[in-house]
């Protein structure tokens, strides 16, 4: 995501950085390649200006021009006016306590992907211990209804549908159901358009009268760049939104709608879709993002992420193996199938510092996988026994070639003398934990099951 700017900024921080001395010429050349940048990324002009204008407001005073270190003193400015123009904060959502049914009216144009993120917010709400209702009010739509039940089935959280004629009945009605059956919260899928008409508007200015949500949500496509941001602008004029879900942010590789939507509309996105799975949708932090745009990483993110889909049992199992030195190609395997879990490896990459944009080859983990896939349990737990037929028949079985088995199994034979190595060596932890830029003397010691605080240790 966002890989046109992050090049871009990446490579300005870059040359910041070392810099021992910052002059006004500096300043100025450096902010006409972020101007050049924000405009190749889509951004609204009126914030580029906005941005520009600040920033060397800002980097020419006294503070700058003579600070210790001038190159990083320059850096944490444009890093706070990013931080600036996404929101400066994380917002929640507001919503009312547990004794009390909160209403979430979910607005967008066919195609943002509503719907989906109508469902993956539940599941969120769900996950945090609250007891959601979906209400199917896309009566437009062909299969919009029948698209719900399906996605509200999968999570587990039911759907009401019953009026199939009328939006905004159907919408009062499933307010009342909730209410009655101790729902706490009820998320509203409306119809939409290919584009805003007036009969679109009228249904959702009705829905929004009868039910007086607490939250407004407009469901925006990253990929359609400044078009996301004129609608945005226009439902807020017109119905009052109080946030916004950026969908497909994981295919904008510009950025130009999450860095003008909160300046143009003065509304916060709260989540970001990053993908298909009902677990990708990410609640927007405005500081990691500016991180990960100046190249920086997002390792809070990278834990976070962890902690949700690390199965703590299993990680506790595995470290004790490590220790023992009993780690096995079960055990890798094991290992793959846990970073699966957490997403795609080039979005997990993204996140550690200094790896933005690098292009990771993902196909040769799916090859490994397929190759311990083809073996006995009993060749996994020992990998000594893998003799030359063994391999031939492990490489046929999984599709690829005995050089590939060979290499897999040299592989994992350095891995577990590293790990060996690293289980009795605290200075070689130390050197990579700091080659990550992290207080390896806060690590030593640290388990899967401590995440926590390591999130907390990076959070600013």
């Amino acid at each position: 995501m966002l890989e046109k700017i992050t090049g871009t900024f990446s490579s300005i921080v870059r040359s910041l950085s070392g810099k021992s001395t910052i002059t006004e010429k500096n300043i100025e050349e450096t902010v006409e390649q972020i101007k050049m940048a924000l405009l190749e990324a889509d951004v609204n002009l009126r914030v580029v200006r906005r941005f520009v204008n600040s920033t060397i407001e800002e980097a020419k005073g006294e503070k700058v021009l003579k600070a210790v270190n001038p190159g990083q003193q320059f850096v944490k400015i444009i890093h706070d006016k990013i931080v600036a123009m996404l929101g400066s904060e994380k917002q929640e959502l507001r919503l009312k306590g547990p004794d009390t049914t909160s209403v979430i009216l979910m607005l967008g144009l066919q195609g943002a992907g509503k719907t989906t993120a109508a469902h993956k917010l539940a599941a969120r709400l769900k996950a945090d211990g609250r007891r959601p209702l979906l209400a199917a009010c896309d009566l437009v739509r062909p299969a919009a209804v029948e698209q719900l039940s399906v996605l509200g089935e999968k999570i587990g959280v039911p759907v009401y549908k019953e009026n199939a004629k009328d939006a905004v009945k159907n919408a009062v009605e499933a307010l009342a159901y909730a209410k009655k059956n101790q729902f706490d919260t009820l998320i509203v899928d409306t119809a939409g358009r290919l584009q805003i008409d007036e009969a679109m508007m009228e249904e959702l200015a009705k829905i929004k009268k009868a039910l007086s949500p607490d939250e407004v949500i407009l469901v925006a496509d990253a990929m359609t760049g400044q078009n996301a941001v004129d609608i945005a602008k226009f439902f807020d004029e017109q119905l009052g939104l109080t946030g916004i879900i950026l969908t497909k942010f994981d295919s904008d590789a510009r950025g130009g709608a999450a860095l003008s939507l909160k300046t143009i509309t003065d509304k916060p996105i709260l989540f970001v879709g990053t993908g298909e799975k009902t677990e990708d949708l990410e609640p927007f932090h405005p500081d990691r993002i500016a991180s990960r745009i100046l190249g920086m990483g997002d390792v809070v993110s990278l834990v976070e992420k962890a902690q949700e889909t690390v199965d703590q049992e299993e990680a506790e199992r595995l470290q004790k193996r490590m220790m023992k030195n009993e780690f096995t190609l079960e055990d890798m395997l094991a290992q793959f199938q846990q970073v699966k879990k957490m997403g795609s490896i080039q979005s997990l990459v993204d996140m550690i510092p200094g790896m933005a944009n690098q292009q990771v080859d993902t196909s040769a983990m799916k090859k490994q996988e397929a190759i311990i896939l083809s073996m006995t349990k009993k060749e996994r737990s020992n990998h000594l026994i893998i003799g030359p037929s063994r391999r031939k028949r492990i490489a046929a079985g999984s599709g690829t070639s005995v050089a590939d088995v060979n290499k897999l199994i040299k592989q994992f034979e350095k891995t577990k003398l590293t790990m060996k190595k690293l289980t009795r060596n605290k200075g070689l932890q130390n050197r990579m934990m700091s080659q990550l830029g992290m207080d390896a003397s806060a690590l030593q010691g640290m388990d899967m099951s401590k995440l926590g605080d390591m999130a907390k240790m990076f959070r600013r």
